[in-house]
């Protein structure tokens, strides 16, 4: 990546003329906001997100960390070779930092599902296949030749990177079925620690959503149909976990993930014209399966298929991503009956239905092909007693103590030389 940067990659040329200079300025000062927002997601909220494994913290910041800043640059370098390739240059500016940041933002997603069993080796190499993937199938298949409207990357970064996961998961650990793991469960404060990452994610969410759409009236309405959205997923994520749960308590797994779905479900439908009660109501119907699948669809996919997901991206992402796809679909149906009922209009919401069984299709498809190459010898997991455990990356203080749950010092000391 070095030599790539050294060799080919350089800054736009400054402009000459005044006027040229001011446009870019005010471009710059446009996006740059809601970039250090997407940043602020992706560093903070989301690596705290991810800290609800109570022995894993270090390593889950860590990796998210670098899997941001790899990834980025990889996608960088395959996105100047593809678009901005001019004369021997590629020609780097803002905006194609905040599109590869996007294709970053699908390798966090995924690793969610094979969090805490896999090294940092075997996530690097799930960046490198993953990012060429996205650029292929969403920007080049779903985007540009289906025409698919996903200003908040409901289908192109949602669905198609919790299929991703969910393949990588099933290539990985195959048909074997894996016991709850000790060290699993998560405390009080590691619960504490995502949640707070929640409200992070929370409130820069809308600035995800809304940096793609034209400056004006279509960011104004991205902005507010986001903060619906999500304000009625909370509000019912609330209800619902409390009607599921023994004695109207609330689950901190479902306030961690359902506060967020309305984010997901709304970025495909975010710009467009639609009364405010829709917004509403998509956020609190993405919330009621998000709910439902974290209470319900998980256990049944262990049993029946053996399917790991570690952080519930199936239920984050993967649902509320569906179920946004469909409303796309229905709000270019009924605007085209409000308006002409023109035939194109007709065609547009086929396209979006294509565009999200391509999604789907190509990324679980790449996932276990993904998952497969990382059982190869030279990318071993981590043994099974020092999963989920900072032991095996980091220097603790407490490192004669943490061998693992139920294990003498020296159980723990041969797993760690294995």
């Amino acid at each position: 990546l070095l030599l790539f940067f050294a060799l080919f990659v350089t800054y736009d040329e400054p402009l000459a003329q005044a006027e040229d200079a001011k446009v870019v300025a005010n471009q710059l000062y446009g996006i740059f906001p809601f970039f250090q927002d997407i940043q602020m997601m992706l560093v903070v909220g989301l690596g705290l997100l991810l800290t609800f494994l109570p022995r894993y913290g270090l390593s889950v910041l860590t990796h998210n960390f670098l899997l941001l800043n790899f990834s980025t640059q990889w996608a960088l370098a395959l996105q100047g070779l593809i678009h901005h390739f001019h004369h021997g240059q590629v020609h780097l500016d803002l905006r194609n930092l905040l599109t590869a940041e996007f294709a970053a933002v699908t390798v966090l997603i995924s690793v969610g599902a094979v969090l805490g069993r896999t090294s940092p080796c075997q996530l690097l190499l799930v960046a490198t296949c993953e990012v060429p993937v996205y650029l292929a199938s969403d920007e080049w298949a779903i985007v540009t030749h289906l025409g698919v409207l996903d200003v908040g990357g409901t289908i192109t970064i949602h669905v198609f990177s919790c299929y991703f996961g969910l393949g990588v998961s099933k290539g990985l650990f195959g048909a074997t079925r894996r016991p709850v793991h000790p060290k699993e469960t998560p405390t009080p404060r590691s619960d504490l620690l995502s949640l707070v990452g929640t409200l992070i994610l929370w409130v820069f969410w809308p600035s995800f959503v809304a940096v793609l759409c034209q400056p004006g009236d279509a960011q104004h309405r991205a902005i507010l149909n986001t903060l619906l959205a999500m304000s009625a997923s909370t509000v019912t994520t609330v209800v619902a976990s409390s009607l599921l749960e023994r004695d109207g308590k609330l689950s901190a797994g479902h306030l961690q993930n359902g506060s967020l779905a309305g984010g997901v479900a709304i970025g495909a439908v975010a710009d467009m014209a639609m009364p405010p009660v829709a917004a509403l109501a998509l956020g609190s119907l993405s919330a009621v399966i998000c709910v439902l699948g974290f209470r319900f669809l998980t256990p049944l996919l262990v049993r029946k298929l053996a399917l790991q997901d570690q952080c519930g991206i199936h239920n984050l992402h993967g649902l509320p991503g569906i179920l946004g796809a469909v409303a796309s679909a229905v709000a270019i149906l009924v605007a085209s009956e409000d308006t002409s009922g023109s035939r194109f209009s007709q065609v547009q919401a086929l396209c979006q239905a294509a565009g999200l069984a391509a999604a789907i299709g190509g990324s679980l498809l790449a996932g276990l092909l993904a998952g497969a190459t990382l059982r190869l010898p030279c990318l071993a997991r981590p043994p099974e007693q020092l999963s989920f455990d900072d032991l095996l990356y980091f220097k603790t203080q407490d490192q004669a103590e943490s061998p693992g749950l139920g294990s003498t010092t020296e159980e723990g000391a041969l797993a760690l030389k294995e």
